[in-house]
């Protein structure tokens, strides 16, 4: 619950968070639940997933408990990049991780309690790790689709931001989220913890997640600035290939196409394959096709390469996208 005064409500602001969203996704590898509306991107990313080291943060990121907030503290920007974000947890004092570990430790059990309990004989060494571990998981699981993502993201707050300016907060709020509501001035999170924050001219922050899902979660120990992350608009469509313009269709045939559309960012054909329901091996010869004609070109990024359109590719789509509707 959050016992706001009149100067928090004049304080509340939208931010989305890639360190939030890539810690949200890690958990997703746990719980099958969070895996309804991101199945595809799970297909795409499992293998890499395997080849990860992640045991430590998945160890501080329980399915029931507490997760250490100064790997998900509230972003201070709206739009902050990953590094910015990065480099705020490694800047951590060693005291806060040490606290943050011990609220975690105490929801522990099993393995998981035990690695913590390892962590918290060196907490600065231990932030380093987790640190360590989070930009692999952003790099390999959230980065390459990155745009996609923050697509959503950014709907999203446009969507509240409206809702907000027209309706009041009051009608916003109760917009968000059945469990998210307001009461006599007060916003109470119904997040299954027993916590009653007081922002004290502080604000809140409220932060879109496409990774949240189902959970809605309130931050709101000090130091960080009190927040709300809840389930983006959008979530179950954020997957489902777009059908390519009919020009482009014409042309190129319908898979290529499709391919080229979607590669305004790097890509591996791993990635593509998997998130259209392709093979790999006929994805491959759709992008060295158009890598050959000029369309696409490659970037290896450690045993993979991935692809995305050159200055002729994107002016080709663009063309495509002005002259004709997408072909269903």
């Amino acid at each position: 619950m959050f016992a706001t005064s009149s100067e928090d409500l004049g304080r509340v602001r939208f931010a989305w968070s890639p360190a939030w969203e890539t810690l949200q996704a890690v958990r997703t590898l746990i719980d099958p639940r969070a895996r309804l509306h991101h199945e595809s991107w799970y297909a795409a990313i499992a293998g890499e997933a395997a080849r990860l080291h992640l045991m430590q943060l998945l160890a501080v990121n329980p399915l029931r408990g507490s997760v250490p907030d100064f790997l998900a503290r509230p972003p201070r920007t709206p739009a902050p990049t990953f590094h910015d974000q990065l480099a705020e947890i490694r800047s951590t004092p060693a005291t806060q991780v040490a606290k943050d570990l011990k609220r975690c430790q105490a929801t522990l059990r099993g393995a998981a309690l035990e690695t913590v309990d390892a962590m918290l004989a060196g907490p600065a060494t231990a932030r380093d790790l987790l640190a360590d571990q989070l930009h692999a998981a952003w790099e390999q699981l959230v980065a390459p689709l990155w745009p996609r993502i923050q697509a959503v993201l950014d709907t999203d707050v446009a969507h509240r931001s409206r809702q907000l300016t027209d309706h009041g907060l009051r009608s916003m709020l109760d917009r968000i989220d059945p469990r998210i509501a307001w009461k006599d001035g007060t916003v109470i999170v119904d997040d299954g913890v027993d916590l009653t924050a007081e922002p004290r001219g502080r604000g809140l922050v409220l932060i879109p997640s496409v990774y949240v899902w189902p959970a809605v979660i309130a931050i709101a120990d000090e130091p960080w600035q009190p927040a709300i992350a809840y389930p983006a608009r959008g979530i179950a469509d954020l997957w489902r290939p777009s059908a390519p313009p009919d020009a482009l269709a014409r042309l190129l045939g319908r898979t290529r196409a499709l391919l080229l559309a979607r590669l305004d960012r790097p890509a591996s054909t791993t990635t593509l394959a998997r998130l259209h329901g392709l093979s790999p091996g006929g994805t491959s010869k759709h992008l060295l096709a158009m890598r050959d004609a000029g369309l696409l070109a490659g970037t290896r990024y450690g045993h993979e390469v991935r692809y995305e359109r050159t200055r002729l590719g994107n002016e080709l789509v663009r063309r495509a996208e002005r002259t004709g509707r997408p072909m269903q």
